[in-house]
Parts: structure tokens; sequence; C-alpha cells
């Protein structure tokens, strides 16, 4: 389990993230940043660092090590984020089902004055999905709050995934490998040895 020598705190209101934490062992302070999400445009993996830079950047506290993360799905060089309607939403699904998509996660950590940013790049293929299970999922709601419009974690959208090849917890929201090498490699005074 990892320990650390400063709090944690974890820019984001994702349930998913904190839980993730949580797996290995860390209990973050939850102080999401309300930063400006705009995509920049650009290659996708610089792109969720820089915009998971700014969520770090919003919120500064000093001695604590500042997690933040930003998660997008690229199909066809397209950019998937959340969808602001469920029609989107459905959208999103059908242009998924049956086809491979990368997911990529963008990390940041900040500790009075040092930044770092990192991200994973996760390849998931879709089943082909019915009209059916698209309506119910999104009847559901979990697509809302989504990049993509779905959760890999969550009840049907676990079962759309046919493959994954990366890192599963980054499409869950969170590369935790890459968290754990960044602090280990930039911030090795804030990490209590394993």
């Amino acid at each position: 389990m990892l320990s650390l020598r400063v709090p944690l705190v974890l820019a984001s209101a994702s349930p998913r993230r904190r839980a993730l934490l949580a797996h290995v062992g860390l209990a973050p302070d939850v102080r999401p940043s309300h930063a400006d999400e705009t995509w920049p445009g650009g290659d996708p993996g610089p792109a969720v660092e820089a915009l998971a830079r700014i969520k770090a950047d919003a919120v500064p506290v000093p001695g604590a090590l500042v997690l933040a993360a930003d998660t997008v799905v690229v199909l066809d060089g397209d950019v998937l984020g959340k969808p602001a309607t469920e029609d989107e939403a459905r959208t999103m699904l059908r242009r998924l089902s049956g086809r491979t998509h990368t997911v990529y996660t963008g990390i940041a950590l900040a500790h009075d004055g040092r930044l770092v940013t990192d991200h994973r790049a996760t390849r998931v293929t879709f089943a082909d999905l019915s009209d059916g299970e698209i309506e119910a999922y999104v009847a559901s709601g979990s697509p809302m709050d989504r990049a993509g419009a779905y959760g890999i974690q969550d009840d049907a959208g676990a079962l759309f995934v046919v493959r994954v090849e990366g890192d599963y917890p980054a499409v869950v929201g969170l590369p935790l490998r890459a968290v754990y090498e960044a602090i280990r490699t930039h911030f090795p005074d804030l990490l209590d040895p394993i």
C-alpha cells in the first residue's frame, strides 16, 4: 500500500478516481478544480496532460501533493468527451459499437512549485451493441458524466468491452502505475517506502 509523507489532494470530484486511490491505500482530500476543461486541440496525449495541469494549478494547496487527471476517448481522430445530452450519448455509443478506440488519460502532480505531467493511451474494443442495449444504458444515466459515454467499471459499460490493450485503471480514469512512477521519480522525498 502506498503511503505519503504529505497530504494528498485530488483535484477531481470523480468517485472512480477516489476509489482507485483508495485501492492502493491513499485517502485524498477531494477538492474539485472547477477549471475550464475546454479541449485545447492537438495531439491527445499532450492535450490531456495540459488539461490535467490546468486542473492541478487551479487547486494550490501549500505543502500537499496535488493530483489532477483528465480522460478523453478518441475514435477516428475525433475526441469524445462527456456527452452533453442523451442524444449525444447515443451517437457516441453507436460510433463505438464494434470498433476499437483509444482512451487517453493525463495526470499532473504538483507540490510546492514542482509539477510533472504524464499520460497513458489504452486501446479498448467494443462488442457490437444493439439499439436496445444502447437505449437501456442511456436510460440508466451512466453515460452522462463519462468520456465517450461509458464507464468500463460500471454495470452495463463493463459488458460492452471485449478487449483492453494497455492500462485498465487509466480507462477507469487514473493510471495508477503512472501516478506511482511520477511520485517515485519526481517526488521521492514524499513517498514512504513500500
